[in-house]
Protein backbone atom coordinates (compact mmCIF):
# COMPACT_ATOMS: atom_id res chain seq x y z
CA UNK A 1 0.00 0.00 0.00
CA UNK A 2 1.61 3.33 -0.97
CA UNK A 3 2.12 5.61 1.98
CA UNK A 4 1.32 9.27 1.85
CA UNK A 5 1.51 11.97 4.45
CA UNK A 6 -1.24 14.51 4.63
CA UNK A 7 0.96 17.20 3.10
CA UNK A 8 3.24 15.43 0.66
CA UNK A 9 3.66 12.00 -0.82
CA UNK A 10 6.39 9.86 0.66
CA UNK A 11 8.37 9.29 -2.55
CA UNK A 12 10.18 6.12 -1.59
CA UNK A 13 7.10 4.46 -0.14
CA UNK A 14 5.42 3.45 -3.38
CA UNK A 15 8.73 2.17 -4.74
CA UNK A 16 9.29 0.12 -1.60
CA UNK A 17 5.78 -1.26 -1.71
CA UNK A 18 6.03 -2.29 -5.34
CA UNK A 19 9.28 -4.11 -4.66
CA UNK A 20 7.35 -6.52 -2.46
CA UNK A 21 8.74 -5.37 0.86
CA UNK A 22 6.51 -5.83 3.86
CA UNK A 23 5.62 -3.10 6.31
CA UNK A 24 8.27 -4.12 8.83
CA UNK A 25 11.01 -3.75 6.22
CA UNK A 26 9.73 -0.29 5.30
CA UNK A 27 9.59 0.66 8.99
CA UNK A 28 13.15 -0.50 9.55
CA UNK A 29 14.32 1.61 6.62
CA UNK A 30 12.30 4.54 7.98
CA UNK A 31 14.03 4.19 11.34
CA UNK A 32 17.38 4.58 9.62
CA UNK A 33 16.22 7.55 7.54
CA UNK A 34 14.78 9.37 10.56
CA UNK A 35 17.92 8.66 12.56
CA UNK A 36 19.99 10.27 9.80
CA UNK A 37 17.81 13.37 10.06
CA UNK A 38 18.30 13.51 13.83
CA UNK A 39 22.05 13.05 13.39
CA UNK A 40 22.19 15.79 10.75
CA UNK A 41 20.34 18.14 13.11
CA UNK A 42 22.91 17.46 15.83
CA UNK A 43 25.69 18.27 13.34
CA UNK A 44 24.04 21.44 12.02
CA UNK A 45 25.57 24.74 12.99
CA UNK A 46 23.71 26.49 15.78
CA UNK A 47 22.96 29.52 13.61
CA UNK A 48 21.92 27.55 10.48
CA UNK A 49 18.21 28.04 11.10
CA UNK A 50 17.15 27.15 7.54
CA UNK A 51 18.88 23.76 7.74
CA UNK A 52 17.38 23.08 11.15
CA UNK A 53 13.90 24.01 9.97
CA UNK A 54 14.22 21.72 6.94
CA UNK A 55 15.50 18.80 9.01
CA UNK A 56 12.72 19.19 11.57
CA UNK A 57 10.06 19.43 8.87
CA UNK A 58 11.35 16.32 7.11
CA UNK A 59 11.66 14.35 10.35
CA UNK A 60 8.14 15.32 11.42
CA UNK A 61 6.74 14.26 8.04
CA UNK A 62 8.57 10.93 8.21
CA UNK A 63 7.51 10.30 11.80
CA UNK A 64 3.87 11.11 11.04
CA UNK A 65 3.68 8.61 8.20
CA UNK A 66 5.74 6.10 10.15
CA UNK A 67 3.40 6.31 13.14
CA UNK A 68 0.38 5.74 10.92
CA UNK A 69 1.87 2.53 9.53
CA UNK A 70 2.81 1.25 12.97
CA UNK A 71 -0.58 2.08 14.46
CA UNK A 72 -2.59 0.67 11.56
CA UNK A 73 -0.55 -2.43 10.72
CA UNK A 74 2.19 -3.37 13.14
CA UNK A 75 0.68 -2.73 16.56
CA UNK A 76 -2.65 -4.48 15.93
CA UNK A 77 -0.79 -7.51 14.58
CA UNK A 78 1.54 -7.47 17.58
CA UNK A 79 -1.38 -7.29 19.99
CA UNK A 80 -2.91 -10.36 18.35
CA UNK A 81 0.36 -12.28 18.25
CA UNK A 82 1.66 -11.45 21.72
CA UNK A 83 0.63 -13.19 24.86
CA UNK A 84 -1.17 -11.07 27.43
CA UNK A 85 1.97 -10.38 29.49
CA UNK A 86 3.72 -8.76 26.51
CA UNK A 87 0.81 -6.59 25.37
CA UNK A 88 1.68 -3.68 27.70
CA UNK A 89 4.71 -3.04 25.45
CA UNK A 90 2.33 -2.33 22.56
CA UNK A 91 0.20 -0.14 24.80
CA UNK A 92 3.33 1.81 25.78
CA UNK A 93 4.12 2.28 22.09
CA UNK A 94 0.69 3.86 21.54
CA UNK A 95 1.35 6.25 24.44
CA UNK A 96 4.79 7.11 23.03
CA UNK A 97 3.18 7.86 19.68
CA UNK A 98 0.71 10.20 21.35
CA UNK A 99 3.58 12.09 22.97
CA UNK A 100 5.56 12.20 19.71
CA UNK A 101 2.50 13.65 17.97
CA UNK A 102 2.21 16.33 20.65
CA UNK A 103 5.83 17.34 20.04
CA UNK A 104 5.32 17.32 16.28
CA UNK A 105 2.32 19.62 16.69
CA UNK A 106 4.49 22.06 18.63
CA UNK A 107 6.55 22.61 15.49
CA UNK A 108 3.52 24.13 13.77
CA UNK A 109 4.15 27.26 15.85
CA UNK A 110 7.68 26.76 17.18
CA UNK A 111 10.24 28.33 14.84
CA UNK A 112 14.02 27.69 14.73
CA UNK A 113 14.87 31.08 16.23
CA UNK A 114 12.56 30.57 19.21
CA UNK A 115 13.62 29.28 22.63
CA UNK A 116 12.89 25.59 23.01
CA UNK A 117 13.15 24.66 19.33
CA UNK A 118 16.37 22.66 19.67
CA UNK A 119 15.33 21.20 23.02
CA UNK A 120 11.97 20.03 21.66
CA UNK A 121 13.67 18.31 18.73
CA UNK A 122 16.18 16.66 21.06
CA UNK A 123 13.37 15.28 23.22
CA UNK A 124 11.62 14.05 20.08
CA UNK A 125 14.84 12.36 18.98
CA UNK A 126 15.33 10.73 22.39
CA UNK A 127 11.75 9.46 22.43
CA UNK A 128 12.09 7.90 18.99
CA UNK A 129 15.36 6.23 19.92
CA UNK A 130 13.63 4.68 22.90
CA UNK A 131 10.65 3.64 20.79
CA UNK A 132 12.70 1.99 18.07
CA UNK A 133 13.67 -0.90 20.35
CA UNK A 134 10.09 -1.74 21.26
CA UNK A 135 9.00 -1.47 17.63
CA UNK A 136 11.76 -3.79 16.50
CA UNK A 137 10.63 -6.40 18.98
CA UNK A 138 7.02 -6.06 17.85
CA UNK A 139 8.13 -6.43 14.22
CA UNK A 140 9.97 -9.66 15.04
CA UNK A 141 6.84 -11.02 16.69
CA UNK A 142 4.76 -10.08 13.66
CA UNK A 143 7.14 -11.87 11.30
CA UNK A 144 7.10 -15.02 13.45
CA UNK A 145 3.30 -15.02 13.63
CA UNK A 146 2.62 -14.07 10.02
Amino acid sequence: MPRQSQTTAHPAASTKATQGRDATQVLTEDHRAVQKLFDAFEQAKKDDLDAKATLVRRACEELTVHAMIEEELLYPAAQEALNEDDRPNVEEAYVEHFLVKVLIEKFATLKPDMPGFDATFKVLSDMRRRGIGSVSEAAKVRRRSG
